[in-house]
């Protein structure tokens, strides 16, 4: 996908600063869109979205997760999962099965075809944050792993 600054709205807008932190804040906005351009594209063409990636990130990192679990990683509720969540296991990108332990617990897992999607579309991510870590150099690097953790530490 040819790419430019001004492409799909991603050029930063001249906004007025109304707080010191608004220029973070504005980074902040404007890297999660240039970081999820490509992916999200990708994604749009198999007939899916933010929140189907998010699943699959997940669940192909937590093989045999539980839906209770995945509410909890993914700070979501069930309604809010449900129809994501049934598309992908309509089209066969993830699979349920009934936990041997516990029968109304149902634990999921990616398919071959989802583990496809969900390395794809986190490939495009990759590559992105690969690039601007490369630009910034390795202390950037970390002193940005360093924010980030604190922010999402926030409770």
């Amino acid at each position: 996908m040819a790419k430019t600054s001004q492409a799909a709205g991603l050029h930063r807008a001249s906004l007025d600063k109304l707080h010191d932190l608004d220029a973070a804040l504005e980074l902040m906005y404007y890297g999660w869109r240039g970081m999820t351009l490509e992916a999200d594209a990708y994604l749009a063409k198999q007939g899916l979205s933010r929140p189907h990636h998010r699943i699959l990130y997940v669940v192909a990192r937590r093989p045999d997760i539980a839906i209770g679990s995945l509410l909890e990683v993914l700070g979501i509720s069930k309604q809010a999962l449900n129809r994501p969540l049934n598309l992908l296991l309509e089209r066969k990108f993830v699979t349920s099965r009934r936990s041997p332990e516990q029968h109304r617990s149902k634990l999921l897992r990616l398919t071959a075809a989802g583990q496809r999607i969900e390395q794809r579309a986190s490939d495009h991510e990759r590559n992105v944050m690969r690039q601007a870590f490369d630009r910034a150099g390795a202390s950037s690097a970390a002193a940005w792993m360093a924010v980030m953790e604190a922010i999402a530490d926030h409770n």
